[in-house]
């Protein structure tokens, strides 16, 4: 998941911007406020976390020292993002899990329980249908949440904040694209991650990798060398994408070139001769 403005928002943060902004007049969500300059201390310890790790330790010991914090829920949220960030599915999905406790409406919490499971479920687990109908679940949740959500910060203009919902709500169709690939709904998955593509602030290369591959899986070579020609193209694009990409590819020009040539003659229009 991308780091996007909401979290930016409060891991850039200044002591004097976390802690004393107030509520705008324009819908804004309420600021959490520290009770003690002990608490000061543990939250800016962990706004200022150097590494995940650090974060993850700075974070328990402000939930732990003080249960009565309002800065409960953004603790748990960075907790999450820290886990991410370390590839510690288990432990995100626990850490974003008790997020929704502090808050059930918490859209980025769901996005990352969403992805996560559509991303590690496979076709022959036992349990496949209960965690895919769960990663639904969250997606569409969040795209709810999304939509009725206040900016998370007064200083955070409107165009901000409408660019960062539109790739909040790319992330949960990506999940539900994932989660139908899995389940070998193959045109749904394309219409997902299409969307994916189409209604974020700018496609990320990552799904177009996936809506490339479904392209394949669905027997639509010409679509998904168009999509990875595009993937290609992308400036600066990370080497592991490229590799995917590339591969991808490759499977699709094959299996082109393995269909039967068009006939000269259209069907039924065939002249036959004694």
């Amino acid at each position: 998941m991308k780091m996007g403005i909401f979290v930016k928002a409060f891991v850039g943060l200044a002591c004097a911007a976390s802690l004393l902004i107030g509520q705008a007049a324009a819908p804004v969500a309420k600021q959490p406020k520290p009770k003690s300059p002990k608490e000061v201390e543990a939250v800016m310890a962990m706004f200022n976390a150097q590494d995940p790790d650090a974060r993850i330790a700075a974070a328990k010991e402000l939930v732990t020292k003080f249960a009565d914090t309002e800065f409960k829920e953004l603790a748990l949220l960075m907790e999450a993002l820290s886990y991410q960030q370390k590839n510690d599915a288990e432990n995100m999905i626990l850490s974003a899990e008790q997020t929704l406790e502090a808050n059930p409406q918490n859209y980025q919490a769901m996005l990352m329980i969403a992805e996560a499971l559509a991303q590690r479920t496979r076709e022959n687990d036992l349990d496949r249908e209960e965690k895919l109908v769960r990663s639904e679940k969250m997606a569409k949740g969040a795209m709810e949440a999304i939509d009725k959500a206040p900016k998370p910060r007064a200083d955070v203009t409107d165009e901000q904040w409408a660019g960062a919902k539109k790739d909040f709500a790319a992330q949960a169709h990506q999940a539900l694209g994932m989660g139908a690939m899995v389940r070998k709904k193959y045109d749904v998955a394309i219409v997902e991650l299409k969307t994916a593509t189409e209604v974020g602030t700018q496609p990320d290369p990552a799904t177009m990798v996936r809506l490339g591959a479904v392209y394949n899986l669905a027997g639509k070579p010409d679509e998904a060398i168009a999509v990875l020609d595009k993937v290609m193209a992308t400036p600066d694009l990370h080497a592991t994408i490229r590799q995917f990409a590339q591969a991808e590819k490759v499977r699709a020009v094959q299996a082109k070139s393995a269909k039967p040539a068009a006939p000269a003659t259209p069907p039924g229009q065939v002249e036959i001769k004694n």
